[in-house]
Parts: structure tokens; sequence; C-alpha cells
């Protein structure tokens, strides 16, 4: 079956290429993955159109990676390793060793796209290519040098340089250290002068601020005093209110007391009261019968005073 591809397939097709694919590995991989689409004679406009738009999408992106492969090729990466007799270096500069030296440099590269045969095993200047994007490579120059191999080509220098050079250099060093001394007891000069000057300005703070200080003493004087006696009154009030308080509470106690003494007495009256109404209740002929002796005894009375006339 024929598909177009949506991405990079290793060992089939890049992005946009139309291939033919096993039809198990295409409707079973390919497109459920998302990762390819079916050509039919149905879809062939929608797939051209899907074609051009990748194919612009891929320019742009092409574009966007010219920039950083100019700043690759004009990128060197050094590396200094022992070597033993023939250049030959103990060890080895890997892949690994590359891709780290460019992250230090600010590019992030995968290690398999540093594309190296095998690792370097001599002393020497090399061209590595690295795949930036589809078949776009960037060449880096990989340096590999002695340990201390500098040092050695500083001495051999000098060994080679003729007495009246010698003579000159040694000049020019007397006058390099002469300069530095110079500019040494300059700048020695202007830190005692900076530093007196800052002792001096942190004194005459001090003293502005001591004055300040004083000064704001002498107008505290009298807010200190009125501070005192509002703090006096505050005391005297308080100490009223506490003498208030034990009074109010035994005003307070005596009014309960003669209140519960009137209840009482109220209750008593009101007993006394009920007690009579119920007596009343209980012998009302015995009440009735009082008037009744009055008058028969009256009777008898006024009997016995005619009986004597």
């Amino acid at each position: 079956m024929k598909v177009i591809l949506k991405q990079d397939m290793e060992n089939i097709g890049k992005r946009g290429d139309i291939v033919d694919v096993a039809q198990g590995y295409g409707r079973n991989y390919l497109i459920p993955k998302n990762l390819a689409l079916e050509v039919t004679s149905s879809n062939m406009k929608m797939i051209e159109i899907e074609r051009q738009a990748l194919k612009k999408k891929l320019e742009k992106e092409r574009e966007s990676y010219q920039g950083f492969i100019e700043k690759l090729k004009e990128t060197t990466v050094t590396f200094k390793r022992k070597a033993g007799e023939k250049d030959v270096i103990f060890g080895s500069v890997s892949s690994s060793d590359i891709k780290d030296a460019l992250l230090e440099l600010g590019f992030e590269i995968d290690k398999k796209k540093i594309l190296i045969e095998e690792p370097i095993k001599r002393l020497g200047n090399y061209s590595v290519p690295i795949k930036v994007f589809h078949e776009e490579r960037a060449e880096i120059k990989v340096e590999v040098k002695r340990e201390g191999e500098e040092l050695i080509e500083e001495k051999e220098k000098e060994e080679e340089k003729s007495p009246g050079e010698m003579i000159e250099t040694a000049a020019e060093e007397k006058v390099v250290s002469k300069k530095e001394e110079k500019e040494e007891i300059k700048e020695t000069v202007q830190e005692e002068k900076k530093g007196e000057q800052e002792k001096e300005a942190a004194e005459e703070g001090q003293e502005a601020a001591e004055k300040e200080a004083e000064e704001a003493e002498k107008k505290t004087e009298p807010e200190k005093e009125e501070e005192v006696k509002a703090k006096k009154a505050a005391k005297e009030e308080q100490k009223e209110e506490q003498e208030i308080v034990p009074k109010k509470e035994e005003q307070k106690t005596k009014e309960e007391e003669l209140s519960e003494s009137e209840g009482e007495k109220k209750k008593e009256k009101k007993q006394e009261k009920d007690k009579s109404e119920e007596e009343k209740a209980k012998d009302p002929k015995e009440e009735e019968t009082k008037p009744d002796k009055k008058e028969r005894k009256k009777e008898k009375q006024e009997k016995e005073a005619a009986s004597k006339k």
C-alpha cells in the first residue's frame, strides 16, 4: 500500500515522501500512530495539499536552521589529553565528549547526530560533521592537544628569541612591572584617601546625629512632663474606678437583701391571709353564731336587771 509519511522514518523515507509499505505495517502501525496517511484515488487531492503544506513547513524550518549551521561551522572545540609515543593519547575523544564540549558553548546536540565513525585516539586537528536538519550538515573543528603543550611552545618561543629580543622583552617586562608598581601605589594612596574621607564623613555624621539627639531631648522634655502627668491622671482614674466598683457591689448587695426581706414579708402576709380565708371556709356556722350569742347574753342581762327591780 502507498502512504505519505508525516514524520521522518529511518530506512523508509522522509516527511512528505510517498512510499510503498506492507499493508499490515501501514494499517496496524503507521496510520494508527499518525505517522503516515494512506494514499488512495479518492484522497489524492487532499494528499497533494498535505504534501505542499509539509514542503512549506520544511522550507521554513530549514531557513530557521541556517543561522545555527553557520555558527557551528565557526566553532572549534579543544581537548587536552596525555599522550605517549607517536602522538597516541591515553583514552580517547568520543561523541559524548564532543557533545559535552558543545553544550558548554551553548549548542545542545544529540550524540547520535555527531557523525564520527570511531573515537579519536591521536593528537591532531579533525573535522567532525554534525547532522543538523535532514541532509543539512555542519562541520566543526576538533583539536586534540597534548597536556602541557602550551608551556612547551612558550619555552620554545623564548629559546628561539635572539639576545637583542630577549633584552627588549626583559626591558618591556621591567617597564610593565614599574607601571604596575606605580599603579598599585596610586591605588593604595587613593584607597587611603577614600578611607580618610569615609572616616571624616562618618565622624561628621555621628556628630550631627548626637546634636539631633540632644535637640530632640530638649524638645521632648515638656512632652515627657505631659506624658508623666497623663500617666499619673490615668492611674488616679483607675484607682477611683477600683474604689467605686466595690461600693457599687456593696450597694447592689444591700438592695438585693432589702428586696429579699420585703419579698419575704409580703409572702408571710399573703400566707396569713390565705390561712384566715381557709379557716373561714372550713367553719362558716361558727362565724354566723357569734352575733346570736351576744344577743342572748344581752337579753339575759336585761332579764336579770328586770327581776331585781
